[in-house]
């Protein structure tokens, strides 16, 4: 999977506006691109949900992501949002 560090100074960045950045950046070169799971660390929330929490130290959000397809990784702000796109 590729992984991209995005990082945003002088502006506060909420979840739906890094949502946005990513989705942009995830269908630069893939028109068909989706949103497979993704983590907003600030308010404790993930998606998909798991009921494992963990598998072997990884996030089950991001363990899920890599096993549907994900091809990009993209991190905001060091890991306070994360987006994994098909």
């Amino acid at each position: 999977m590729e992984r991209v560090e995005c990082t945003v100074l002088g502006h506060e960045v909420d979840f739906d506006q890094a949502k946005e950045i990513c989705r942009i950046m995830a269908e630069k070169d893939n028109e068909f691109t989706m949103l497979v799971s993704w983590c907003d660390r600030d308010k404790g929330v993930h998606s998909p949900c798991c009921l494992k929490c963990e598998f072997k130290g990884e996030p089950g959000w991001e363990v899920y992501g890599r096993n549907h397809e994900g091809r990009l990784r993209i991190s905001v702000n060091c890991d306070q949002f994360v987006f994994i796109y098909s």
